[in-house]
């Protein structure tokens, strides 16, 4: 067997200012599943990846929510984590460029450029915010357009002719932060001296690092003349200091790349097996690739390299670029509904039929990906439930019912076992190069040969002819090894799938070298059902739901002076007084409050509404640690609620609370007087 391959996988660091998207998760689970198909073939890989922490956006948003940019960062992380995990983006560590690993190597890097003649200062003239005391960047100017006059435009481009211009072109222009008339002001910015590296790029970008059609657009750049590139902002901002500059800060073109670095650095202090400099020095021998978008591809394919080389760093072994999702063809569309939250999708859809499916659409191309959930949902019914798991379901009753669980010795079909056998070197290839469709293609058309060959053979029929029992057992063993061989093949895009047939098999998990290994005389465990079919309701309820998602922003007022709590939680679309006037509150004691057994966020209420008593769980364990001191206090309930089934019992309605979660959370109590039961109006 040859050498396992020691392989690091970075990929784009998603903004800690925004939940996960769709768009986003394209990105995350390719690269996932290259990096998963590396581990099952044996290969030492690692994958990090860490959030974007920085910035002005961060700052400002924080200090709308009353919070400290560390908490934003720390909410936001929270948030991402869930949903790559619930996506089954499986990192080896997911870190912040908020960190001191961040902090040493964007010092260490930047003054490395600096000492050796890379880093330029000139003044630069900009719109500066008179009010808010800060410079603004394009996005944070609004005015009429100097093209159309159409007003409220960003400082940089027009969203209704299209044209591009300086924000100082912007007639009318405004602070979008405090509506201030901006000022012309001068400061002093420093400079990445990209030139500097011309030659080295037109090398390094035609030397396979790059699909076909990335570099020949990194050449137009690169025969245009390569900018040098600004990597300072002014105070206030959020990020880190340059070294003795006080009062400048690294813009995110430095540190970001470096979070890359970083998040690998704070690996190896986990996991002492793991060298930074194995990984990152400059005749480092290891695989380094980075997976991005095409919008940023120019950042990643000339000035991260150049960065890399001019401080004495290696450079990535190949930058894999993709394209965008379009949802039915189009944009994603928040009033369509099909700008989508992954935790949208996640609230009403297994996370394998998405993994599937993009990586039945994903090439080595740029294209960009269409996410046609009619085409979905045929997709995914066909392939993964029809095809792959009908195999298994078909087969183990019989093996159970005609042979006590346990598969024959046997292989009645040569050919077709062999013709599996004969795809694989193939199907690897394809993971290999990224052509994740390819792979998707040649696995489906060997379980249509399977399911082909037990159509032929109907085991369901043969147990029913006297005498036939040995061959059902034969033809079963055979469907159920090459199940088997399916489902390694698609282990790298569907891992939970993939555990559940492991457990169902009876077997540890499974890896590439086991496809050329059939079980024989082996114990089966029961056959539980391992995926259903997509109900098209559950696409209607998740489009509906991201429209809610998009109402909720929409109803929200203009930020105001104010506590930031209407910030938090926006304003629900509006009602009438009959909606309001359904719901029927009622003042209730709280007889008896305590802990629920194995729930993380539950308290049990037991609550006296005057002539009767009502059972509810409540999500406000964290606010209150110490649940009995609950008991006796009055409080609100609504009362009309229909009852829900929960993991713990049945709720009965639901407590009023206020704030946005966690320890903040408030159990609201009617004035002193108030009876249990009594109405409230």
């Amino acid at each position: 067997m040859s050498e396992a391959r020691k392989i690091l996988v970075t990929s784009a660091l998603p903004y800690a200012n925004g939940s996960i998207h769709l768009g986003h998760m394209l990105e995350y689970i390719q690269t996932d599943m290259w990096v998963r198909f590396q581990k099952l073939r044996g290969n030492q890989a690692t994958y990090v990846c860490a959030d974007d922490a920085h910035g002005s956006a961060i700052m400002l948003r924080a200090e709308k929510e009353g919070i400290t940019p560390e908490q934003l960062i720390a909410n936001v992380q929270a948030e991402h984590s869930a949903d790559f995990a619930d996506f089954l983006v499986d990192f080896d560590n997911f870190h912040s460029t908020h960190a001191e690993e961040n902090r040493e190597l964007a010092t260490g890097i930047y003054l490395k450029l600096r000492d050796a003649g890379h880093i330029a200062t000139r003044s630069v003239t900009q719109y500066f915010d008179p009010e808010k005391g800060m410079f603004l960047a394009d996005r944070f100017i609004k005015g009429t357009c100097p093209k159309c006059a159409a007003e409220d435009q960003y400082g940089d481009n027009c969203e209704k002719c299209g044209a591009t211009y300086e924000p100082t072109e912007l007639k009318n222009p405004r602070s979008a932060i405090s509506g201030a008339v901006p000022v012309l002001r001068d400061s002093k910015h420093f400079f990445f001296k990209l030139p500097d590296f011309q030659a080295m790029l037109q090398t390094w970008t035609r030397s396979g690092t790059l699909q076909d059609a990335v570099a020949n657009k990194i050449a137009e750049w690169l025969d245009a003349g390569l900018q040098e590139w600004d990597i300072s902002r002014d105070a206030p901002y959020f990020g880190f200091e340059i070294p003795d500059e006080p009062g400048k800060y690294f813009y995110v073109w430095l540190d970001a790349p470096v979070g890359y670095m970083a998040s690998f650095k704070n690996l190896c202090s986990k996991r002492p097996e793991l060298d930074f400099d194995a990984y990152w020095a400059k005749d480092s021998t290891a695989e380094l690739y980075h997976f991005i978008g095409k919008d940023i591809v120019n950042f990643h394919a000339l000035f991260w390299p150049a960065m890399l080389e001019g401080a004495g760093y290696r450079k990535p072994t190949a930058v894999n670029v993709h394209g965008y999702l379009t949802v039915n063809g189009q944009k994603m569309s928040k009033s369509r509904g099909t700008f989508i939250k992954a935790r949208t999708y996640l609230d009403h859809l297994n996370p394998e039929y998405l993994r599937y499916y993009y990586a039945s659409k994903l090439g080595r191309s740029v294209d960009d990906l269409d996410l046609n959930l009619e085409d979905f949902v045929q997709k995914v019914n066909a392939d993964l439930v029809g095809k792959v798991v009908n195999i298994a379901s078909r087969c183990a009753g019989f093996i159970h019912k005609g042979n006590n669980g346990v598969l024959v010795d046997a292989n009645p079909e040569p050919a077709l076992w062999e013709a599996f056998q004969a795809a694989a070197p193939s199907i690897s290839d394809a993971y290999e190069a990224r052509d994740f469709a390819r792979a998707m293609r040649e696995i489906m058309a060997l379980a249509d040969r399977a399911n082909a060959w037990i159509a032929e053979k109907a085991p369901w029929a043969l147990n029913k002819v006297e005498g036939k029992q040995a061959e059902v057992q034969e033809v079963c063993a055979l469907s159920v090894n090459l199940f088997r061989q399916l489902v390694i093949m698609l282990k790298p895009v569907l891992p939970k799938l993939a555990g559940d047939a492991e457990a169902f098999l009876n077997v540890p998990a499974l890896n590439w070298s086991d496809l050329s290994t059939p079980l024989a005389n082996h114990q089966l465990n029961p056959f539980n059902p391992l995926l259903t079919r997509i109900d098209p309701a559950k696409i209607e309820a998740m489009l509906e739901a991201s429209k809610e998602d998009l109402a909720a922003e929409t109803n929200a007022p203009a930020p105001a002076a104010g506590n930031g709590e209407l910030t938090k939680e926006p304003l629900a679309a509006e009602i009438n007084f009959d909606t309001f006037a359904a719901i029927d509150l009622r003042v209730a004691l709280i007889e008896k409050c305590e802990f629920v057994e194995g729930a993380d966020k539950l308290l049990r209420l037991t609550l006296d509404i005057g002539d009767a008593k009502r059972n509810v769980f409540s999500g406000i364990k964290s606010a209150y640690p110490n649940p009995a001191k609950l008991e006796g206090r009055l409080t609100l309930y609504v009362a009309n609620l229909a009852p829900r089934k929960m993991k713990f019992g049945i709720s009965e309605g639901m407590v009023l609370a206020a704030g946005p979660g966690g320890s903040e959370i408030y159990l609201l109590s009617p004035d002193n007087g108030a009876k249990p039961g009594q109405r409230i109006k």
